[in-house]
């Protein structure tokens, strides 16, 4: 029997062992325990961090929103029934992200950046996290360029400014959603990109949304990012992240964008249901205690970057519903304490046929006058202070017969205010047309022209103006100025107008 030498064979092993090269790879597992309504819970994975993106065996995706002692809980992203009891989860070290860049505009995507319009998959470049930092405040410069909603009453009186936050805030149906969509539809042209984020509204609602869009050329430079009511809580909650994000990267490349949030209100009840499933302590209105963190961390995004950053700008348009026009609700008192300003819409306006039905009281622009260009800011300021003394006087003239001339004269004045500021849904106006409609109101040039017919004469007047007046009109929107020589010539136009609109003639043409 042949002598085996067992201390060369060890060294032999030894020696391999040494050539070999061994990668050292850390993976954090865990089991899912329970799953149902969108949220799962996982025994394990104790190396994993919040707002984690997690990995299910069989494809599926989650993200971690509790960490406990004996385990995680978090929220399924898809299809809930595809996870079972039992299956592997992996921590991936990494959050959400989603396709980002050129390729999504036109392009309708879930709040996973999935493709919904029937086209081909989104072979975008890119991607972005959903959640990311806010700009600095060194990073930041102040917002001072007019974002125009093509909207008179808002234009002229809550101006918006690129980089700015303006909450759009009233009841049920007051026209929240319509003013948004106007806003998008007035960008044509104006080197301005637009980000839609639909949170919970109905897929026939988003459907005429999107016909609107496309046939009014809109569609060119806007991205809509849908989660309807039949989807998930958790696919609802991170929809306007998704959109952040998209607005997001073309802000870093030094291009303006709107996004809107319709609606918020939505939003908060989505990650209320989350959390409450997620066993986390109810606070007020059974929200948790970090309900304000979720909106402030979306809506402090939004910002104007200075030159040294690209000079971009991300204008955020939060929308948020109210309950019998009830501002100091949680939801409502949260989100106005966070924007810059707020766009009331009041039901009884709106139900006696101002609309918009914006009441000027209580919204109010942060930004104020550094938004408007001095043509809009020299003359806005007294339709304001006017509309103001005419709401007063109309209160007082109702328990009153006799009236003096003067006071007759302010409250024929306010009403035919009230009726230039009516618009039309999808009927905008350019800010050069904004600038002349507010001298002929504030110089009182439309005395000879009867209330009710005064929206009728406006829009008669506007074509009138391009006929007569365009070198005027290039000057405006050029300078941002309207100079004492144009005076006499605007005068001499609206009265020229104003007698062929009142002797019945066919419509004045230059």
């Amino acid at each position: 029997m042949t002598d085996i030498n067992l201390d060369r064979i060890g060294q032999d092993i030894l020696e391999k062992l040494k050539q070999t090269k061994t990668e050292h790879r850390h993976a954090n597992f865990g089991t899912v325990v329970f799953s149902g309504d969108g949220i799962i819970r996982i025994s394990g994975l104790s190396d994993v961090k919040y707002d984690e993106l997690l990995e299910i065996e069989g494809g599926g995706h989650a993200i971690a929103l509790n960490l406990e002692r004996n385990g995680v809980g978090a929220i399924v992203l898809g299809d809930e029934d595809s996870v079972s009891n039992g299956a592997v989860v992996r921590a991936t070290g990494k959050i959400v992200e989603v396709p980002v860049g050129e390729e999504l505009l036109s392009r309708v995507v879930d709040p996973l950046g999935n493709a919904l319009d029937g086209l081909n998959p989104i072979k975008a470049k890119k991607t972005r996290p959903i959640e990311a930092p806010a700009p600095g405040i060194m990073e930041r410069s102040p917002v001072k360029q007019p974002l125009q909603t093509g909207i008179l009453a808002i234009d002229s009186m809550i101006p918006i400014g690129r980089g700015q936050r303006e909450l759009i805030i009233g009841d049920r149906q007051t026209g929240k959603t319509a003013i948004a969509i106007d806003t998008i539809i007035n960008q044509r042209g104006k080197n301005v990109l637009c980000v839609y984020v639909a949170v919970g509204q109905k897929a026939s609602t988003l459907a005429k949304i999107l016909k609107v869009l496309r046939d009014r050329g809109a569609m060119e430079y806007t991205v809509l990012v849908c989660s309807t009511a039949k989807d998930s809580a958790p696919l609802q909650y991170i929809a306007p992240y998704t959109g952040c994000a998209i607005a997001e990267e073309f802000m870093r490349q030094g291009r303006d964008v709107l996004v809107v949030y319709d609606d918020l209100s939505k939003h908060a009840v989505a990650y209320r249901t989350i959390s409450l499933l997620l066993k986390r302590p109810p606070g007020r209105e059974a929200y948790p205690g970090d309900i304000f963190y979720l909106h402030s961390r979306l809506l402090e995004r939004a910002a104007k970057l200075s030159e040294e950053n690209g000079g971009g700008s991300m204008t955020a348009l939060p929308i948020v519903e109210t309950l019998a026009g009830d501002i100091s609700a949680y939801i409502p008192t949260n989100v106005i304490s966070i924007t810059d300003g707020q766009i009331y819409l009041e039901s009884e306006l709106f139900h006696s046929g101002q609309r918009p039905a914006v009441n000027v009281g209580l919204s109010v622009s942060r930004v104020g006058g550094s938004a408007q260009i001095p043509a809009v800011s020299k003359l806005a300021g007294r339709l304001r202070i006017e509309l103001a003394q005419f709401r007063e006087l109309a209160i007082f003239a109702q328990f009153g017969s006799d009236l003096d001339k003067s006071t007759q004269d302010s409250l024929q004045n306010g009403q035919r205010i009230t009726e230039l500021l009516k618009q039309e849904q999808y009927r905008t106006f350019e800010v050069d047309e904004m600038v002349l409609l507010l001298y002929a109101i504030s110089h009182r040039l439309f005395e000879s022209i009867p209330v009710k017919r005064m929206r009728e004469f406006r829009d008669v007047l506007v074509d009138y103006l391009h006929a007569k007046l365009q070198d005027v009109l290039d000057d405006i929107r050029t300078t941002g100025l309207l100079k004492e020589e144009f005076a006499s010539r605007i005068d001499e136009t609206v009265a020229e107008c104003a007698a062929y609109f009142n002797s019945g003639k066919e419509k004045p043409k230059g």
